[in-house]
């Protein structure tokens, strides 16, 4: 959120992905949408459709479920690739077009998605041009036997948002992304990111590599963790522990290497080993 970018969580069912989200909007004030998709949901179900008024003869612009701050779209990948190009001008130029009309977003705008990886019948994986413009992909995974434990003792969940309190006011995060902005990195850094994106696009593995989005991605990431460790300047650690979330969803890798047991996240670890990390970044 601070680096105001959108999140695609994938991950298998009942692990607390809505909640999070919920409790997320809750927490910072921020008002929150849910869409789940399915394969008849179409465009106009997420950005909105005009409706004629008979009484004043006039086209109304009814907003659909975009116009919020905080947007779940839950299993994105069960709804075709033309409604999921209806978020890609929302997500990246933070507005929507209809009827030749240009709507601004309210800020902060944060898009959210699902996707299970493990079901594959009726889905539409998401296109390059889709994936590159979600900032991280994540995944919540399984939580450990301890917590799992808690979550059975409380067995009571309807009030569970409820005990979420709001920590701060949606404008606060704006001063936050603002100030994240300002955190500096310095130009070696800049040139090993350069450097890691470039070997993405030359490595035999790898069909498509990593764009000029991504790099800047992982810069904006890279700020945003030195913010919130309390740096003003961002350490090659930040670059490397954020480079697998920031860049995998948005490698292909060749075909080939699927038989020869090769994936995203190996390929990756190779390149950041042989890449020269540089020295002598830390305060200006």
């Amino acid at each position: 959120m601070a680096a105001g970018g959108h999140v695609l969580f994938e991950d298998v069912p009942g692990v607390g992905k809505t909640t999070l989200v919920k409790a997320l909007a809750k927490a910072t004030g921020c008002s929150f949408k849910r869409i789940q998709c399915t394969p008849d949901l179409l465009p106009t179900d997420i950005s909105g459709v005009s409706i004629y008024n008979h009484k004043t003869g006039e086209w109304i612009f009814q907003k659909g479920p975009v116009f919020t701050q905080v947007l779940l779209a839950d299993e994105i990948n069960r709804t075709s690739p033309k409604t999921q190009s209806a978020l890609l001008e929302a997500m990246q130029e933070k507005q929507v077009t209809a009827d030749g009309i240009t709507f601004t977003l309210e800020e902060p705008f944060l898009v959210i998605a699902t996707q299970n990886p493990r079901e594959y019948e009726g889905t539409f994986p998401l296109p390059e041009s889709q994936l590159d413009r979600f900032t991280m992909r994540l995944s919540l995974g399984y939580p450990p036997p301890e917590s799992e434990i808690l979550i059975l003792k409380d067995i009571s969940r309807d009030d569970l948002l409820d005990r979420v309190e709001q920590v701060m006011a949606p404008e606060e995060l704006g001063k936050i992304r603002e100030e994240t902005g300002k955190v500096y990195i310095d130009n070696s850094l800049l040139e090993y990111v350069t450097t890691l994106s470039t070997a993405t696009r030359e490595h035999e593995n790898i069909a498509l590599g990593i764009s000029p989005r991504g790099s800047l991605h992982l810069i904006q990431c890279a700020r945003s963790r030195a913010y919130m460790q309390g740096r003003d300047f961002v350490l090659p650690d930040d670059i490397q522990e954020l480079i697998a979330p920031v860049f995998g969803h948005r490698l292909i890798l060749n075909q080939a290497v699927f038989f020869e047991n090769i994936d995203v996240s190996s390929v990756l670890k190779e390149i950041v080993s042989r890449v020269q990390v540089p020295g002598n970044v830390g305060e200006r």
